[in-house]
């Protein structure tokens, strides 16, 4: 039986910790393997994707700003740095797997990726290529979900899917308090209201004013990726 995605074209939001699996710090090479895996099975049903990878597993740029006193544009600079490593460590582990990847930089690094044309992106899209867009949005003050919201915008994703290790979007941190309420569905509005800490306000309002819909699931259990490509009810929708 033939499965029919409900979603044909996407972007992923991987954040930097999830790289790191069970660790603090680093690259988490089984970790990286599990998420390939899930991927390639999304691509092989036709589904067109584009991933944006955070860093926080290497740097992050505020946290340093803020308790080393490094300006905040250089830190948020070093920050796009580690995305462009993750990038290519998940680059070459799809490769492994048979999924002709590229990567697209905001930053321009010549030897290392390409230079991110929207134009470009959505012709790897079409031709079955995994795209990743690393560096951010090349500006420091940006969050890589700002990132994912203005690429999902250019290149007329169907949805925004933000992969977390959490199952859903709770009132409070699920692991610290019993009693964090989960939310099933969510309006923009109400996410910046409250303060949810899915994506930043710059992130939402962007997703709010371009009318994209997210949803916040859990990427580590296996096959969940898949389900919601296919249209099962998992996770947090926002829109």
């Amino acid at each position: 039986m033939k499965e029919t995605p409900k979603y044909r074209r996407i972007l992923l939001k991987l954040s930097g910790e999830s790289l790191a699996g069970k660790e603090k710090f680093g690259i988490d090479w089984q970790t990286i393997k599990l998420l390939a895996k899930s991927i390639k099975e999304v691509r092989d049903i036709g589904v067109e994707i584009a991933i944006v990878v955070g860093g926080g597993n290497i740097f992050r740029g505020v946290p340093a700003a803020e308790s080393v006193k490094i300006d905040r544009a250089s830190a948020d600079y070093m920050g796009m740095l580690a995305t462009i490593i993750n990038s290519l460590a998940l680059q070459s582990v799809l490769e492994q797997l048979g999924v002709f990847t590229r990567v697209q930089s905001a930053i321009e690094m010549q030897r290392l990726a390409e230079s991110y044309i929207r134009r470009r992106a959505i012709r790897h899209m079409e031709k079955g290529r995994v795209v990743i867009f690393a560096g951010g949005t090349g500006n420091p003050f940006f969050t890589t979900d700002t990132a994912a919201a203005l690429r999902a915008a250019e290149i007329g994703a169907h949805v925004i899917l933000k992969a977390t290790k959490v199952d859903a979007v709770y009132s409070d941190d699920p692991f610290k308090n019993k009693n964090a309420k989960k939310f099933k569905k969510l309006k923009y509005i109400d996410v910046i209201r409250k303060n949810l800490k899915v994506m930043d306000s710059t992130s939402v309002s962007l997703c709010m004013d371009n009318n994209i819909q997210v949803i916040v699931f859990d990427i580590t259990t296996p096959g969940n990726l898949k389900k919601v490509i296919l249209g099962e009810e998992i996770g947090t929708i926002v829109n």
